[in-house]
């Protein structure tokens, strides 16, 4: 059994910082039938298509998002990932996100990209100023985020990926 094989649902996730230093974040229904049941926030990214490799998933997702178009070799090698079961409703198994970095000037958010089942789940994106980020008590994924993109911004690339801890 290969490594991809272990997973059910292998994700490629894209923590993009602007020059003011935020984050982007969308929020999403936990469970579009029922919207009052809550929301979480998370990072631009998805699933991860057959043949294409992570850095490609993210950089596509990352298009299909937000609408910011980048060569995958922009994102560089992945700077955290964190993995672990869960019961979604829509799939059940091991799940792996791997994280990428990108640091850009400004940018304005276009989701004209995203599916109709992402759309479904969207709430909302915002861009979070890094105090905020890790002052917050709002539902955030990957559990860590606010310290790795402390990291980031202040340049600091982690020679191996960070292992966050798993969310569900």
């Amino acid at each position: 059994m290969t490594a991809q094989e272990n997973f059910c649902r292998r994700s490629a996730r894209v923590v993009l910082i602007d020059e003011a230093d935020r984050v982007l974040l969308f929020r999403f229904h936990v469970d579009p039938e029922h919207p009052e049941g809550g929301h979480a926030w998370c990072t631009p990214g998805g699933g991860v298509e057959d043949g294409e490799s992570l850095v490609e998933a993210a950089a596509r997702e990352l298009h299909e998002e937000t609408g910011l178009s980048v060569e995958p070799d922009v994102l560089g090698a992945k700077v955290a990932e964190t993995s672990g079961y869960a019961d979604l409703g829509w799939a059940k198994g091991m799940f792996q996100d791997v994280f990428f970095h990108c640091r850009i000037a400004t940018h304005r958010v276009d989701i004209d990209g995203q599916g109709a089942d992402e759309l479904r789940y969207h709430a909302g994106y915002r861009w979070w100023p890094l105090d905020e980020l890790a002052a917050s008590s709002e539902t955030i994924y990957p559990l860590g985020l606010a310290e790795l993109a402390a990291g980031l911004a202040a340049g600091r690339t982690p020679s191996e990926p960070v292992r966050l801890p798993w969310h569900h």
